[in-house]
């Protein structure tokens, strides 16, 4: 209970002088597993050039990889109205359902090259097959080893991904995000501007629209490709652990 009553304007202007907006919130969610700066360093020192503490050489690459699911094609029941001045563009808002296509891709870390292909479905042979694709595609063919760096999906999950790989191409080395750590990924940032520039509004009548959309959005960046500038290191991985450690036992205490 307060002691006395605050006024709006005195409540407004402490939330304004500590920069406090308690009305604004985003979803987080707090490492569980004891084991996740082990599983993370070896990722950070991959974007910071280094494995097993040794620079990478020049023929080492280092690809971020991903599915994005199920992205439909929407058969619009009117057509779209231009903008205007002082008057977006409006997309009608009923549609048909047209089917969807997975959206697989490699993002080249360092050079920030896409590579990437369209699946009816998402699974090992479809993964199979962009891996494939990397490793026909130069400067690929000639690499001394190429670090894969994938999320837990079923596609690639385990250490029968880990084998699979192996067998597939010995320069394989498959890196494996912590769980819950998909931010850790380069190609989750590529995709979520795919959403945002690409498929957003989604507008594509049939399959087709989306694979040419799809095709020219890896065209248009390759001509003027940009790595991410990622900067978290190591070192900032082991201060952030350190200042959500009371939140991560609170959460292992925590019922259920």
């Amino acid at each position: 209970m307060l002691s006395r009553k605050i006024s709006r304007s005195t409540v407004w202007r402490m939330l304004h002088e500590s920069a406090i907006k308690p009305w604004q919130h985003e979803s987080w969610l707090f490492p569980r597993d004891p084991l996740f700066a082990e599983k993370a360093g070896p990722i950070l020192d991959l974007y910071a050039g280094h494995w097993d503490g040794q620079p990478l050489g020049p023929k080492d690459f280092v690809l971020s990889m991903d599915e994005k699911t199920s992205i439909p094609a929407r058969g619009r029941k009117h057509e779209e109205m231009p903008p205007e001045p002082h008057q977006p563009r409006r997309i009608e808002a009923e549609y048909d359902r047209n089917g969807a296509l997975q959206y697989l891709a490699a993002w080249d870390v360092r050079s920030g090259m896409i590579l990437g292909r369209c699946e009816r479905t998402t699974g090992i042979q479809p993964f199979g097959r962009l891996v494939d694709q990397v490793l026909a595609q130069p400067p690929y063919v000639d690499a001394t080893r190429l670090f894969f760096v994938v999320d837990n999906g079923s596609s690639h999950r385990g250490r029968t991904s880990v084998v699979r790989m192996q067998k597939r191409d010995t320069r394989i080395v498959l890196v494996h995000t912590p769980i819950h750590a998909r931010w850790l990924n380069h190609v989750e940032i590529d995709c979520s501007i795919l959403q945002r520039k690409v498929l957003t509004p989604n507008d594509c009548a049939n399959l087709e629209a989306v694979r040419v959309r799809l095709r020219l959005y890896e065209e248009l960046s390759n001509r003027t490709p940009k790595p991410f500038n990622w900067k978290f290191n190591r070192q900032d991985l082991l201060k952030w652990l350190k200042r959500a450690a009371p939140h991560f036992l609170a959460a292992s205490a925590a019922p259920g």
